[in-house]
């Protein structure tokens, strides 16, 4: 991990968040929101009324590439992350993938080694250059200051769905099978980790600055699973994304890792660390400190959608209790859909002019 700095007399020339991820700790502190693009915008409804599905959405590099841009537009938020969805790799692997309104997705589910069969690395490419003409048109369309966040879903949180064939509070197919079969279960996990790493290292070389790994259903394996399909496969992946491209950071987010989220800092070696809204100011502050990891996080997305007198002082004390630490403000999950944008305005507001422990 790198140790924190003081801020750089170049920061204002380089892109904020690539500073913070690089150990600087900023003041105030970049901020972008996870699913910063979506349906509290009515700009974004506008647009996905347009197509017959939310993956056509994703795969029309123009239409992709609007709907990124909107929140920048509106916000002027320090990053862009590239809208898209993490069933984009078992899709482009060959398993059907469809979504369904008001449900969420569904897949074919995967539950035996003859069934892995269906998938086909070598078949990836057609999809993922749909995605990687997207990342492009962005990162031409962007001011440079803004960094352009690429991303994939972990191995482990894909898999929960591949298997399970839709998302589910505790994720009992997958660890069925984990258990049950450990073997199969392990050769799904490389499948989705060698499609990860080409998908990643596709959205760096067509103009990503930093990249996301999202392990949104983490937190409920335990301690020795944890290690096995959480912390292995995202080890591989960051190993072999900083030997291809050193100069770009990763940010994981293993949701719900609790008091995990520590070895998961120092076993993977990512340069960034998303809380979740279960994670304590304290807990994040000390993972800092002690690490060198910049953390991200951890606004409750429902207090962000309440607005009023609460959100402005959880924000200040975020913010006071974060102050020089290499910080990125954020949610701890994503914006929900009844968010009200002036509500957003107001926390990027409440960011940049803040002046708490000045």
């Amino acid at each position: 991990m790198r140790s924190p700095t003081q801020p750089s007399p170049l920061a204002g020339t380089k892109q904020r968040l690539i500073s913070v991820l690089q150990g600087e700790a900023l003041w105030p502190p970049p901020v972008w929101l996870m699913r910063q693009a979506g349906r509290y915008l009515p700009e974004y409804r506008e647009v996905r009324a347009s197509v017959s599905g939310f993956l056509e959405l994703c795969y029309t590099p123009a239409l992709a590439a609007e709907v990124t841009l909107q929140p920048i537009r509106r916000y002027g938020f320090d990053a862009a992350i590239l809208f898209s969805d993490i069933l984009v790799i078992p899709d482009a692997l060959g398993q059907r993938v469809r979504f369904l309104e008001g449900e969420g997705p569904r897949l074919d589910p995967i539950g035996s080694e003859s069934e892995l069969a269906r998938l086909d690395l070598a078949a990836t490419d057609e999809k993922f250059s749909r995605v990687y003409e997207t990342v492009q048109r962005l990162r031409q369309d962007l001011p440079r200051e803004t960094a352009l966040i690429g991303f994939c879903g972990a191995p482990w949180t894909v898999a929960t769905y591949m298997v399970g064939g839709e998302g589910s509070s505790d994720q009992a197919a997958a660890r069925s099978l984990a258990y049950r079969d450990p073997q199969t279960f392990a050769r799904l996990i490389d499948i989705v980790t060698a499609a990860s790493i080409d998908y990643l290292d596709g959205q760096v070389r067509a103009g990503a600055d930093a990249l996301q790994i999202f392990d949104s259903w983490a937190g409920n394996l335990p301690d020795g699973e944890f290690a096995n399909w959480v912390v292995a496969p995202t080890r591989r992946i960051v190993a072999e994304l900083q030997r291809r491209h050193p100069q770009t950071p990763i940010i994981g987010f293993p949701r719900g890792a609790g008091a995990n989220a520590e070895s998961y800092v120092r076993a993977t070696e990512v340069e960034g660390l998303g809380c979740d809204t279960a994670t304590p100011l304290r807990q994040m502050r000390a993972l800092a400190d002690q690490t060198g990891v910049a953390v991200q996080g951890n606004l409750d997305p429902l207090l962000l959608a309440a607005g009023g007198p609460q959100l402005d002082a959880r924000v200040r004390g975020t913010l006071a209790a974060m102050r020089g630490a290499p910080f990125i403000f954020n949610l701890g999950h994503g914006i929900v859909p009844h968010t009200p944008p002036e509500h957003v305005a107001r926390l990027v507001e409440l960011v940049r002019s803040t002046t708490t422990g000045a």
